[in-house]
């Protein structure tokens, strides 16, 4: 269920450790044993790119770093560290998508390619999240 104020759209998203499932899938791990959150409030920013995510939820969740992109922000130009796929799954849609950290204290951030990938779009009117209205709300991928 989306929650939005004065402009801000937020939304539920689960995370789960994408190795942890592999694992339960070759009968490695049990079920229970796969990590993963259930984000109540992660905001929606077409102004990012990618899933970004929380150090503290990173740690959580056991992800392994992959390496180190350059960024740039509000502040300017620096680094953040990259993190392994995760499964990403909102409004029951899911896609796969890797990780960039965010420090503490700066939300979830679905940004332009989880979007994409998961083909939503934000209703500015209502400030929600729904399917793409090209598509008829259903997930379509296109091949254009």
């Amino acid at each position: 269920m989306e929650n939005a104020t004065v402009g801000r759209v937020e939304t539920t998203a689960i995370i789960e450790n994408l190795e942890d499932l592999w694992a339960v899938k070759k009968g490695i791990l049990r079920a229970e044993q796969a990590r993963s959150a259930t984000v109540t409030n992660a905001l929606v920013d077409t102004g990012a790119t990618l899933l970004s995510i929380p150090t503290s939820l990173i740690q959580r969740l056991g992800l392994s770093r992959i390496g180190q992109r350059r960024i740039v922000s509000s502040v300017g130009y620096s680094e953040a560290a990259m993190y392994e796929a995760v499964r990403l799954t909102i409004q029951g849609r899911t896609c796969t998508m890797d990780v960039m950290e965010v420090p503490d204290g700066v939300p979830v951030l679905i940004g332009q390619l989880p979007l994409e990938h998961l083909d939503f779009v934000i209703d500015s009117r209502a400030r929600t999240l729904i399917g793409n209205p090209a598509h008829g709300g259903e997930h379509i991928y296109e091949l254009l």
